[in-house]
């Protein structure tokens, strides 16, 4: 399979989502599409056949206002029909603005930033203390970082040496009110994450080949758990959204949304 083209088609799924229900968190699900890409079509062990196999991967989407991606991702994968995505956001729909475990594929309820790797880690923990050989994924986004709780579950990770969980920062430096850095300073994450006994990659996030790579790697990684610093655009794929704070929230028009398409198709041809 071509990554580069599955992500590129699913960008153009979350834009037309998006621009049919009039609501979502655009620019975030642009950036972090590369890295659900990598895991669900290449490495991580999960499937619609058997959504409660104690041997499966489990995946966290720790910043789960990028719900439009995660749920592009599991409707193309076949965990349920795309047609349910029809009423996205919808009055009685379970497919709402943060993931929710009445989804098939879903782990757990995220929105409420800060839970996602403390979770993780406790699934780590219980894989370990099972002997199951899965591994455990969380994707979480820079502003996330501010939050207290994630730094506790880092350095529980740290602490038991937890080498079957491997962590993601989306790193768009930019929230809804501004840069990461003037909102709350984190840099260098690098240094930050070492110092709690962490492997760390950094790595441009949107770079498929890299992700591929630094997923690879996490793999081989014993002793430690490990955090890929995915240095990311918010809104990549679209010119007008990139690095703009605010496409962290907004819907296209419907000429932004026809430009949006064009240029992910032009995209798209680059890699076929």
């Amino acid at each position: 399979m071509n990554l580069k083209i599955k992500a590129t088609d699913l960008r153009k799924d979350i834009l037309t989502l998006i621009y049919k229900a009039r609501t979502g968190h655009t620019g975030g699900d642009m950036s972090v599409i590369d890295i659900l890409t990598v895991l669900y079509y290449k490495y991580m062990n999960v499937n619609p056949e058997n959504i409660k196999d104690p041997n499966r991967d489990r995946f966290i989407l720790s910043k789960g206002h990028a719900s439009e991606a995660l749920y592009c991702v599991l409707s193309d994968k076949g965990f349920f029909p795309k047609s349910d995505l029809d009423n996205y956001s919808g009055y009685g729909s379970k497919y709402i603005g943060h993931p929710n475990n009445k989804v098939n594929g879903v782990e757990m309820n995220t929105g409420s930033l800060g839970h996602g790797l403390a979770v993780g880690v406790g699934m780590a923990l219980a894989g370990r203390m099972d002997k199951k050989d899965y591994r455990v994924y969380a994707v979480m986004g820079d502003g996330e970082m501010a939050e207290g709780s994630v730094w506790e579950a880092i350095m529980a990770a740290g602490h038991y040496k937890l080498d079957n969980l491997t962590a993601f920062v989306d790193r768009n430096r930019l929230q809804i009110s501004g840069t990461t850095e003037q909102v709350m300073t984190q840099d260098s994450q690098e240094k930050r994450w070492e110092a709690f006994g962490w492997n760390v990659l950094s790595i441009n996030g949107n770079d498929i080949d890299a992700l591929d790579a630094a997923v690879g790697l996490a793999k081989q990684s014993k002793g430690k758990p490990t955090v890929v610093i995915a240095n990311t655009t918010k809104g990549c794929g679209v010119s007008y959204m990139e690095n703009q704070a605010g496409w962290h929230h907004r819907v296209p028009t419907e000429e932004e949304y026809a430009q949006g398409i064009k240029e992910l198709e032009q995209r798209r041809a680059q890699y076929e």
